[in-house]
């Protein structure tokens, strides 16, 4: 029979230790003896919330697109059209900045086809469609801009997440210029 969790202990409290951990020493550094040494208890005793370290980091993966989908709709609040874009731009990348390891457990969900991973996905997805709805973009061509963004920002995180931007100017402002200039070319493809 499984060793029962510590008493209290709830997957939210698992998850926001592991991503800890992996904000902290990068997502390779998420494992069950380490989870469960900062939890004070026995990794056997994770295994009741998961499956082992896929299940672990498929919930990371799924905790940390959640996380990030709460912060790019608190970002577009009251904000439409070229701004609620820029803002969700720099939610992206403050989030990137706040957490690089659980930005990098969204990208490395153990079985991209999951459905729970997926579901997930698609709200992030069908947030950003709805903000690019400003620009009339639909269907596939709101897809395909989804999709420029996401490049966009994931090439701007990774970048600066490797130091790669050692020029003495502005990251935010490089930012806003490189959304500006996606915008311009979006506006042109939806005629």
């Amino acid at each position: 029979m499984s060793p029962r969790p510590k008493i209290g202990l709830e997957l939210t409290t698992i998850l926001e230790e592991a991503g800890e951990i992996a904000d902290n020493y990068g997502i390779q550094g998420v494992t069950l003896a380490n989870l469960a040494k900062n939890l004070n208890i026995r990794p056997p005793s994770l295994y009741n919330h998961f499956n082992g370290l896929p299940g672990l980091k498929k919930r990371l993966a799924i905790y940390g697109i959640e996380l990030l989908y709460n912060e790019l709709a608190q970002s577009a609040i009251g904000v439409a059209g070229d701004e609620a874009v820029i803002a969700l731009s720099k939610a992206y990348i403050d989030f990137a900045r706040k957490h690089p390891g659980i930005y990098e457990a969204t990208l490395m969900a153990p079985d991209p086809e999951d459905t729970d991973v997926q579901q997930a996905g698609k709200k992030v997805v069908n947030l950003t469609v709805r903000i690019l709805q400003a620009f009339d973009l639909k269907g596939d061509r709101a897809i395909h801009a989804v999709r420029g963004l996401r490049s966009i920002l994931h090439g701007f995180s990774s970048i600066e997440q490797k130091h790669g931007f050692n020029m003495a100017l502005d990251l935010d402002e490089s930012l806003v210029i490189a959304i500006r200039a996606f915008l311009i070319g979006i506006t042109g493809c939806s005629k």
